[in-house]
């Protein structure tokens, strides 16, 4: 960068710029310790809404693994969530919004890295294969929604033509997302989340844009009256996150969908009806029908927030419209609205974010090493965790027991001197570390539905903009192991690969990273170590990572390459893929017999005799 292009951008961003560049120096080579020693950030003011934490953590983990949820009633958010908290499916999980790619492709091991260079230990080597495509998640065919169907998971809704990009010989398949799906494991540290930090401390009912949505997001019994109500709810990041994905008509939704007519369906619906739940399940078990699927009867999703919130959000009589107001007396129609209905996304945003805060690995190998275990680590992993430290510089972004800068912690410690100073606050913890060029995904340089910019330096200085562009959250790195493919577009397959790209100092001018003096050696022990930040309850499944079953997509039916079968026949998807489906069988509190697979051994068959959880070789058994 010209130093009179530094001037130009101003005195608050060349600070920022170098923040991202060297973090918190002081802080950096500090050792990180137990995740057991981190406090689970708690919302103020919660008592306001919940009448029941254990119940709000019920309803939570329903909500979050059924597919009921979601328009064609098959995608959960545990759709994409169901691998460590994340996602390895590898056929039709491709986008690219800057270029062309292949529908319903099947990954294979070669086609990783992305950007494939001649020689991998430097960044200025000839370019072999570049590739601005991304590894997303599956979600929702491309459908316009008529209206829900009252007692169903599926909604009335059509098929519309879909780009080039998610259509093969006029049939369309489902669309994917932009970036590769984290992990929701330990997300609970993070001051905010998505990559991008969209997703607000702040929750205020309804969007994941926080202080930016000003409007008035639930309505609230007062006397008889129904009032309106701003919700403000802080370490909240979590909620902010969940009430994204439902109404997006990429994701989860047909478009046109709203959160209201979310509600009308779900609180009408027995809590995951379609799914088998273990009778040992360590939160839904004691719920679970002894005689069939899904929650016994009686425990509709009306049922469990009558249960865990507090009566002024749901017992009103009085039915409003899709704005808030009060309809009149005696109307009754898909169009009108009960109080619990129009409050669902509050509802869900709480429920979901109580058993998100559930999902704590703490007892990696490393956690017991950092409480004094000694033997816990072996003699390379502790080589491995020195290089962590010191000359991997991996702790300049990766600090803490959380093992990211973009914890609450960290916000909290750095916060306020950074304000004074930069501006930085809540953007702490974000980097541009050269995965890709800065134009191809501002990230946090990005802007919600308002036009307000998610950077908190930008919102302050907006000269501060271009220094923000391209930087994103991140990641903690437990279970890493798992949660493959890496960065937030996927274009790593293993961690051997993503050490190689931080050893040359990444694949694109960048202002977080520098090239690493790191031997083979130094290298193979930096894997090893980061294989031991892996907790064996998430490796086998075992409580609170336990689950009901699910069925995911795992791409199109082809007749042929490159033709796929249509669906069975229903005039409004006959644009539509059949899908193949995979089953991820219920599991209860003491887990599975076998480890979950790594993205690397789903890519090259390793696992496929039953010696790996999630080979995506089960049968779908859900109806």
């Amino acid at each position: 960068m010209r130093p009179g292009k530094n001037r130009r951008i101003g005195s608050a961003a060349v600070a920022l710029v170098l923040g991202l560049a060297f973090g918190n120096v002081a802080a950096w080579c500090q050792p990180p310790g137990s995740l057991k020693n981190v406090g689970i950030p708690q919302p103020s003011g919660l008592a306001k809404y919940v009448r029941d934490p254990a119940a709000l953590i019920v309803l939570g983990k329903a909500l979050f693994w059924d597919m009921q949820l979601s328009s064609d009633g098959r995608v959960a958010c545990a759709t994409c969530h169901f691998h460590a908290g994340a996602d390895h499916r590898i056929q039709n999980q491709l986008s690219n919004p800057s270029g062309p790619l292949t529908p319903n492709y099947k990954l294979l091991p070669d086609d990783f890295p992305f950007h494939q260079l001649s020689n991998t230990g430097a960044s200025r080597s000839p370019v072999v294969r570049d590739s601005g495509q991304r590894a997303g998640s599956a979600g929702m065919f491309r459908r316009l929604f008529v209206d829900i169907v009252p007692g169903a998971a599926a909604e009335d809704g059509y098929d519309v033509s879909d780009t080039p990009a998610f259509s093969l010989s006029g049939i369309n398949v489902r669309q994917v997302g932009l970036r590769n799906a984290p992990t929701v494991i330990n997300a609970v540290f993070f001051y905010r989340n998505f990559w991008d930090g969209r997703a607000s401390n702040i929750f205020t009912g309804q969007t994941p844009f926080g202080q930016s949505d000003p409007r008035a997001n639930a309505l609230v019994l007062n006397g008889a009256d129904l009032v309106p109500e701003n919700v403000r709810i802080d370490n909240s990041s979590l909620a902010s996150q969940a009430v994204g994905p439902p109404v997006n008509a990429v994701e989860m939704s047909y478009d046109g969908r709203n959160w209201p007519k979310v509600g009308k369906k779900m609180l009408a619906l027995r809590a995951l009806a379609l799914q088998a739940v273990a009778a040992d399940d360590s939160v839904l078990g004691p719920l679970a029908d002894p005689g069939g699927r899904g929650l016994a009867p009686g425990f509709t999703y009306l049922a469990l927030v009558r249960s865990a919130f507090q009566p002024a959000y749901w017992s009103a009589s009085q039915k409003v419209d899709r704005a808030g107001n009060v309809s009149a007396a005696g109307t009754a129609d898909t169009a009108q609205f009960a109080q619990a209905e129009f409050n669902f996304a509050l509802f869900f945003g709480l429920a979901v974010q109580a058993y998100e805060s559930t999902l704590v690995s703490d007892d990696s190998r490393f956690d017991q090493f950092s409480e004094g275990k000694s033997d816990a680590l072996s003699a390379g992993e502790q080589a491995g965790l020195q290089i962590y430290r010191a000359r991997g510089q991996c702790t300049r972004c990766h600090g803490g027991a959380e093992l990211t800068d973009a914890s609450f912690a960290n916000v909290a410690r750095n916060g306020p001197v950074q304000r004074q100073r930069n501006g930085l606050g809540p953007d702490q913890g974000f980097f541009r570390t050269g995965v890709r060029p800065a134009g191809d995904d501002s990230g946090l340089g990005g802007t919600d539905d308002s036009g307000n910019p998610y950077s908190a330096a930008a919102a302050l200085n907006p000269a501060a903009a271009p220094a923000v562009d391209g930087a994103f959250k991140t990641p903690a790195l437990r279970n890493v192991e798992f949660t493959g493919p890496y960065f937030h577009n996927g274009g790593q397959a293993t961690l051997e690969e993503v050490v190689d790209f931080y050893a040359r100092g990444g694949d694109f001018p960048a202002a977080a990273i520098r090239p690493l003096n790191l031997s083979a050696d130094d290298r193979a022990a930096l894997v090893a170590f980061l294989k031991a930040l892996s907790d064996d309850r998430v490796r086998f499944e075992r409580a609170p990572f336990d689950h009901p079953e699910i069925c995911v997509s795992t791409g199109a039916a082809e007749a042929l390459p490159g033709t796929p079968l249509p669906q069975a026949a229903d005039p409004r998807f006959q644009l539509s893929a059949a899908d193949q489906w995979a089953g991820i069988p219920a599991v209860g509190r003491q887990g599975n017999a076998v480890p979950l697979q790594t993205f690397d051994e789903l890519l090259r068959g390793i696992g496929t005799d039953g010696s790996r959880a999630h080979s995506l070789g089960d049968r779908c058994t859900i109806p």
